[in-house]
């Protein structure tokens, strides 16, 4: 084990671990933002340098600081490290500065973006970033691409992270897709025009920390506040089955794989589950989605705390449910496999009432 103090708190963690890491262990305030690392995906990481840190400390042996700033991703912790995050002035003022690089050639395509809401630029921008820009020259320009008839690439958004590249060089059967050309010219794109047909490409959307790959079956169909998350699971031979539902009244907009509290992927699925299924019956409905109260989703939705989670309908129609029944609360105390109330009180109250008929 090794013992590792960072914005003047001291733990330990496993010998071999990132800094970064190691503060994802701890959470809070102290966990640096990181928009290139994955864990689940070797190779990740080094690319954004967002996730720079200050090492006043580098070990107990070797008490001397680190020169420079270094990436908390790709620096693994010694015994006796003193690291400084949000209390170095330093690091403060080096972030800002890679978030105005990151967002140097960005378009202010928040309004329009279907990633707005759930983006971790517009998130990085906000902690981190300044209320203006120097940038005065004209931003580079890319034509959007269609990588195949399920995935929109807009290399304007793009801040070359890598990410979409490790995904599909790791879990799917073949890559055909990469970083081509260099410096300011430097763009994702296909080897000759080729389409990305694969069983696991969908997941290259849920990696992508920025808009710049959406999915074209929810392409400007809703924002995502305007929907409700629900997680879900169905057998299938292909991958975990475990997803989340993005759901709009009693209709499926999208499928997308569950994520952790960083916005990382828990378990890649398949393209099948992904778009082939988006009806309420292909499903085994589990519980809502615990939405963090920082997230704009968690508008007029339940949040992480209980006294606000007051469980929703899901399904309020005879087509979704295959079956003839009366919409509203009555559905919950009929099908409580697919629908449900918080307390018990609330729903016989409800269903006792007279519903009204289709």
């Amino acid at each position: 084990m090794a013992k590792i103090t960072i914005d003047d708190i001291s733990f330990e963690v496993p010998d071999g671990t990132s800094i970064l890491q190691a503060a994802r262990m701890m959470g809070g305030d102290m966990v640096p933002p990181a928009m290139c690392y994955y864990s689940k995906l070797k190779g990740t990481g080094g690319f954004c340098r967002s996730c720079l840190v200050k090492v006043e400390q580098g070990s107990e042996k070797d008490p001397r600081p680190m020169p420079k700033l270094v990436p908390s991703c790709k620096t693994t912790v010694m015994d006796g490290m003193v690291v400084r995050n949000r209390t170095s002035p330093e690091v403060v003022e080096a972030r800002a500065g890679v978030v105005e690089f990151l967002l140097k050639n960005h378009p202010l395509d928040c309004p329009v973006c279907d990633q707005a809401g759930e983006c971790d630029l517009q998130n990085l921008g906000f902690e981190h970033g300044k209320d203006s820009t120097r940038y005065e020259f004209e931003r580079r320009t890319f034509e959007c691409i269609d990588l195949g008839n399920k995935i929109k690439l807009h290399m304007n958004r793009c801040i070359l992270c890598y990410r979409c590249v490790k995904t599909a060089e790791q879990i799917t059967d073949g890559r055909v897709h990469g970083v081509i050309n260099r410096g300011e010219v430097s763009e994702i794109s296909t080897y000759i025009e080729q389409a990305i047909e694969n069983d696991f490409s969908g997941n290259m959307i849920d990696v992508c920390p920025v808009g710049a790959l959406t999915d074209r079956t929810f392409r400007f169909k809703s924002r995502v506040w305007f929907t409700k998350p629900v997680e879900a699971h169905r057998e299938c031979p292909k991958c975990s089955g475990k997803v989340r539902l993005w759901y709009q009244g009693q209709e499926i907009l999208r499928v997308t794989a569950r994520k952790d509290q960083y916005g990382e992927v828990e378990e890649f699925i398949c393209n099948d589950c992904r778009f082939d299924h988006k009806h309420t019956n292909d499903w085994v409905i589990e519980a809502p989605t615990k939405v963090s109260n920082k997230s704009v989703i968690s508008q007029n939705h339940y949040t992480e705390d209980t006294s606000f989670q007051k469980r929703r309908i899901l399904a309020e129609t005879d087509l979704a449910l295959g079956q003839h029944l009366k919409v509203g609360l009555g559905i919950a105390a009929l099908n409580p496999n697919i629908v449900w109330v918080s307390d018990e009180e609330l729903l016989a109250k409800a269903a006792s009432k007279e519903l009204p008929n289709h």
